[in-house]
């Protein structure tokens, strides 16, 4: 059994926008929720998609169904729709999650401006 990421509350304000329901063209897909929570995995550990638990199928295949959305839009749709409402879950913003380079600490000096020759003369 796998943790869900998308609660119901979430899940009901983006099942009518996903393609791949019943009533759309082409193949239907078999669990577009716990596709997007796969997604969701990967986003959250920055794992490679080689390593999405076999919980969530085939990882050649989630991919393969993210890069086709991709290419369509979808997500995109999806973050314009969500982005009018946002329930600001995740708003904190602090060091343990965004991760610096390791060149961004400890930087001496700064920049310096030296005189060009005509200034250093004069």
């Amino acid at each position: 059994m796998i943790r869900r990421a998308l609660t119901d509350q979430q899940w009901e304000r983006i099942k009518d926008m996903v393609p791949g329901k019943a009533g759309d063209r082409g193949r239907t897909g078999t669990d577009t929720r716990l596709f997007i929570d796969a997604v969701l995995w990967i986003a959250r550990t920055g794992a490679p998609w080689r390593d999405l638990p076999p919980e969530f199928g085939p990882w050649y295949t989630v991919y393969t169904r993210f890069w086709r959305w991709s290419r369509k839009g979808v997500w995109e749709r999806l973050f314009k729709h969500l982005r009018e409402d946002p329930d600001f879950e995740y708003l904190i913003i602090d060091s343990t999650i965004v991760r610096a380079h390791q060149h961004a600490a400890g930087a001496k000096g700064g920049l310096r401006i030296r005189p060009s020759d005509a200034r250093a003369e004069g």
